[in-house]
C-alpha cells in the first residue's frame, strides 16, 4: 500500500488571484516586457497545441501568448514573471499535519498534484505547517508532463513510490480529477466526505480505506 495525497484544496488551501491575467501582465510590465493592449484576450486563447491530457506550462503559454502579438520575453522573463504572479500565501487544512504522519507510518507517501507553475508546489509545502520530509515523492503535472485524471499521473507517482498503481490510495477533494485512480486500480478517499481528522485516525486503526488494513 502507498498512499498519495492532492496538494491544492486537499492538504493545503492558497489564495488564488482573481484574475490571473492581470496578475501576470503587472509581473511582465515589472520585468520590462511590453504587454498587449489586448493581453485579456491572448491569455485566454490557447496557443499551445498539446495532446490531450498532457499539462502545458504556464510559463510556455504566457510567452506563446506574446509571440502571438509580436512580443518577445527576452531572459526567461515570462517564467519569472508567471512564478511571482503565483507566489502563494498558504494555509495548512485542519488535520492535513496529522493525516501525513498517520499515512508515513504505514507506508510510503507522496504528492500528486495538477499544477501548471513552476515551483508553486514546493513553495505551498515550504510555507505550509507539514513536514516535507514525510513524502517520498512529490510529483506535479508541470513536472511530470500529465494532469490527473490521466493514469500516466498515477503511473508516474506509483513508479516514484517503487509500487503499481492498483496499490495507491489516493487522497484528494475532486471526484472528477483525483476519483480517476480507480481508473488503475487505486482507491479514491474524497476529503470532502472524509474529513482530514477522521482519516488520520483510520490510518492509526489500521483501516484507511474503510476496509482494508494499513501495513
Amino acid at each position: 500500500m502507498a498512499v498519495t495525497f492532492d496538494l491544492f484544496g486537499t492538504l493545503v488551501a492558497v489564495d488564488a488571484s482573481e484574475d490571473p491575467a492581470a496578475a501576470v501582465a503587472a509581473e511582465l510590465r515589472a520585468r520590462d516586457v511590453p504587454v498587449p493592449d489586448d493581453w485579456e484576450k491572448a491569455y485566454a486563447e490557447r496557443h499551445v497545441d498539446a495532446p490531450s491530457g498532457t499539462e502545458v506550462p504556464l510559463p510556455a503559454h504566457v510567452a506563446a501568448a506574446l509571440r502571438s502579438r509580436d512580443v518577445d520575453a527576452p531572459n526567461n522573463a515570462a517564467r519569472r514573471a508567471v512564478v511571482a504572479a503565483f507566489d502563494p500565501t498558504v494555509r495548512t487544512r485542519a488535520g492535513a499535519v496529522d493525516a501525513v504522519e498517520a499515512a508515513a507510518a504505514c507506508g510510503p507517501v507522496g504528492v500528486l498534484s495538477n499544477c501548471s507553475v513552476p515551483e508553486l508546489a514546493s513553495r505551498a509545502l515550504i510555507r505550509s505547517a507539514i513536514d516535507r520530509t514525510a513524502f517520498d515523492a512529490v510529483v506535479t503535472s508541470v513536472g511530470c508532463g500529465w494532469r490527473k485524471p490521466h493514469p500516466a499521473a498515477f503511473e508516474t507517482i506509483a513508479d516514484r513510490l517503487d509500487t503499481g498503481p492498483g496499490s495507491l490510495i489516493h487522497i484528494g477533494d475532486e471526484e472528477a480529477t483525483d476519483g480517476s485512480v480507480r481508473d488503475v486500480g487505486g482507491t479514491f478517499v474524497d476529503v470532502t466526505e472524509t474529513e482530514l481528522p477522521s482519516l488520520a485516525k483510520r490510518f492509526r486503526d489500521g483501516d484507511p480505506e474503510g476496509g482494508s488494513p494499513c501495513r
